[in-house]
């Protein structure tokens, strides 16, 4: 169990650190290909041009990484801060300072987010702009100023201990031993840390020595990957095999390395082929003199081709580094695959399993984790499960439960929290960062991912494969689920207009979410604790909804603090950021014993309308909105 705990801390650290360097990736195209392009040994060398190259390294991208961790942290005004700390350790630094920047970035974020909180409520009206302006200013100032004298020096230090050893194992001859390390690493998420933060600012230091550096492509190799998925091309069984040609493509022309990172876990003994891989590619490459003069960024063999110095020993190496690495990498995982048990290969769960570590959805192996079963036969419920029961699941449901009832089917829809999920369950509908739990509770039901509760095309698709099963019986089941509801709903006062606010500015999220429950705190609908517990849900799962809408509400521990069930809406005209999506439209949700599932139902259907979206936004008055979502 310790074990298991550690290995998805480091998982976990290895996201977080990614997290910071991915969004920026296209930061280090533009600085490689202007470094390919102009300096001195580029294609077209050109003096003038080439000025860009060091402050781009030296200032944009460890800038760029700063304040993508204080964002990450807290929101836009972590990242204005994070920004600030990491100028403190860049000119502390006489090397590219991306490893300061993932640490000053992130500190920066967590100060401010601590200091709002400590202060939160007791800044006089009138005085927000102020002291939110001058906090942010001291706090970053000062944390400048620690990273400058103390951070900066220290990381430093660090390298040239690094670089040292470094010299080390290439005078022993023992540099392939790293692939131990950074192979491995790239599977616990921990590659951009290790590539951009330690192996790239030493590499660059080489590159000013040398003009090229081995170091930028240990990680970059995208060799041990493409010999596992040409194995799995070709020695592999059912989906995995049929999918490896495809993500083989993706892995070695695009760079996106995470894409084999499945084909791994279903093998556990497939990491000893990307280290010996690794090992005999850096083997190679420290044979021949190979290296790069600046980093490849994604680890494509077009990236590598790009910044490969331009002299016909230097491709030779580079690209025998690749091909052998793939070559010894397509060898042990060939032996590993036609020795081990011969039974078909799930790349879904791996996929899954790969995402569940990984904290998020990918957007690139999450293709690999399509629900590629059959729609289960009489099927007579299907269930919209979240967290909590109450919000996003029951808008789902509703806008569901129409489709079905208008398609003509004896299949009831209702809504639960995954904890209270019955053992029986065919058909289960969740959030993407949900289903991992959905699917432990129930894995023998047909479980369905949704990133848009309010108009995703599985609705349709689900309902176009239970039509064809036969079920076209009139829906009295449904009928009857809607009149129960219709029964329960007899309080009037669920949303008042005094609880709709017109025309609201937030600074982030975190912002909106508290003001929501300070409204259903003032109205009496739930406790003062009810507030932290909304922060939490979103924290543990966006309550962004899809369409601009958002509906943040409390955890399943939470409903102990509902009083009753009530609703409180805020138009934000100029949006507010919900985990990258823009959000307009925000519900804060108090539901109690299910009495707040017809108004719910209303705002699902109205908010599946981005039209409806669009004159809820623009509304004057909170009657009009009010009538928008039947609320008499």
């Amino acid at each position: 169990m310790a074990q298991s705990n550690i290995k998805v801390a480091v998982q976990k650290f290895g996201n977080f650190l990614s997290s910071m360097v991915m969004p920026n990736i296209s930061a280090f195209i533009a600085w490689g290909l202007i470094t390919a392009l102009f300096i001195p040994t580029g294609f077209i060398p050109n003096e003038s041009l080439a000025k860009m190259v060091d402050p781009m390294v030296t200032y944009l991208l460890p800038l760029l990484i700063g304040f993508t961790g204080g964002k990450i942290i807290y929101d836009q005004r972590g990242g204005v801060v994070g920004a600030i700390a990491t100028m403190g350790v860049i000119a502390g630094s006489d090397i590219p300072m991306f490893l300061g920047a993932m640490i000053m970035g992130p500190v920066g974020g967590y100060a401010i987010k601590k200091f709002d909180q400590s202060i939160e409520g007791k800044i006089k009206t009138g005085f927000e702009m102020l002291v939110n302006n001058f906090s942010a200013g001291i706090l970053g100032g000062l944390l400048a100023i620690l990273s400058f004298l103390a951070v900066g020096p220290a990381v430093n230090a660090f390298s040239s201990w690094l670089m040292t050893g470094v010299n080390w194992l290439v005078g022993l001859g023992l540099l392939p031993l790293t692939s131990i390390l950074i192979e491995p690493g790239k599977i616990l998420f921990l590659n951009n840390a290790i590539n951009h933060g330690i192996l790239t600012p030493i590499g660059l230091e080489q590159v000013k020595q040398t003009g090229q550096s081995v170091l930028l492509l240990l990680e970059a190799n995208p060799g041990p990957g493409l010999g596992v998925l040409l194995a799995y091309s070709i020695f592999g069984k059912g989906n995995a095999k049929r999918s490896a040609p495809g993500a083989a493509i993706i892995q070695f022309l695009g760079g996106i390395h995470e894409i084999y990172f499945p084909y791994i876990l279903m093998r556990p003994m497939l990491f000893l082929a990307v280290v010996l891989g690794g090992m005999s590619g850096v083997f190679t490459l420290v044979l021949l003199g190979g290296g790069l003069f600046a980093p490849s960024s994604p680890g494509s063999i077009l990236a590598i081709t790009a910044v490969t110095p331009h002299h016909a020993s230097a491709y030779i190496a580079n690209f025998a580094g690749v091909l052998v690495a793939a070559a010894v990498s397509f060898v042990v995982s060939s032996f590993v695959l036609k020795t081990g048990k011969q039974q078909e290969e799930d790349i879904e769960e791996a996929t899954r399993k790969m995402q569940e570590m990984k904290g998020k959805k990918s957007s690139v192996a999450g293709a690999l984790a399509s629900n590629t079963g059959e729609v289960p036969e009489d099927v007579n419920k299907i269930y919209f499960a979240c967290d909590a029961g109450m919000g996003s699941s029951a808008m789902g449901a509703s806008l569901l439960r129409k489709k079905v009832k208008e398609a003509g089917l004896d299949i009831a829809v209702t809504n639960t929290a995954i904890s209270n999920l019955p053992s029986d369950a065919k058909i289960v509908i969740t959030q993407d960062e949900l289903t991992p739990r959905a699917q432990s509770k129930v894995p023998a039901a047909y479980h369905i991912s949704v990133d848009n509760f309010l108009s995703s095309p599985q609705y349709d698709q689900l309902i176009d494969r239970l039509q064809n099963q036969g079920n076209d019986e009139p829906n009295k089941v449904v009928e009857d689920a809607e009149e129960q509801i219709e029964a329960e709903n007899t309080e009037d006062d669920l949303l008042l207009e005094e609880n709709v606010f017109l025309n609201q500015q937030f600074a982030n999220k975190d912002d909106a979410i508290r003001f929501a429950g300070r409204a259903l705190v003032k109205a009496g609908y739930v406790e003062e604790s009810y507030i932290e517990a909304m922060i939490a849900r979103d924290e543990m799962t966006s309550t962004y909804m899809g369409n601009d809408v958002a509906i943040p509400h409390g955890t399943e521990e939470a409903k102990k603090a509902v009083i009753k069930s009530g609703f409180t809406v805020l138009q934000v005209p100029n949006g507010v950021d919900f985990d990258g999506q823009k959000v307009r439209l925000i519900f804060g949700i108090a539901g109690k014993d299910g009495t707040h599932l017809e108004i719910l139902s209303g705002i699902a259907v109205t908010c599946s309308d981005m039209d409806n979206i669009e004159k809820l936004v623009q509304a004057k008055t909170a009657r009009e909105i009010m009538d928008m979502i039947n609320i008499k």
